[in-house]
């Protein structure tokens, strides 16, 4: 069982910026395929961004030129970094990491978006 170290969520106004981290210590991360979700009150939980093990990243057009996807295999860590956050933004965010037909989930760390 895979077991992340989320970090880096909180509170912050509209405009401001935050990085979040997902650490997955002791495993073979290179291998897996990762990914941020996020999750609003009463809404499902979407899909943020991919960092895939060839390299190839991507994010969803709601957060285009203001999140950056990225990952260092040399420290099993996935990070999110997220300017210009508007309220719509708020939600748990949830680390995710796949390999083939095997999935695991981090438990999500509160980023709220608010004045």
């Amino acid at each position: 069982q895979e077991r992340f170290v989320e970090s880096g969520g909180g509170l912050v106004q509209p405009g401001g910026s935050l990085r979040l981290s997902c650490e997955l210590p002791g495993s073979i991360f290179g291998a897996w395929d990762m990914a941020w979700y996020r999750q609003a009150p009463g809404k499902q939980r979407e899909l943020v961004a991919v960092a895939a093990t060839d390299g190839k990243v991507g994010v969803i057009d709601s957060v285009k030129g203001r999140f950056k996807i990225s990952r260092d295999d040399a420290k099993d860590t996935l990070y999110l970094e997220m300017n210009d956050l508007k309220p719509e933004d708020t939600g748990v965010y949830l680390c995710n990491s796949s390999f083939g037909a095997v999935v695991h989930w981090g438990q999500g760390t509160q980023v709220t978006v608010s004045s």
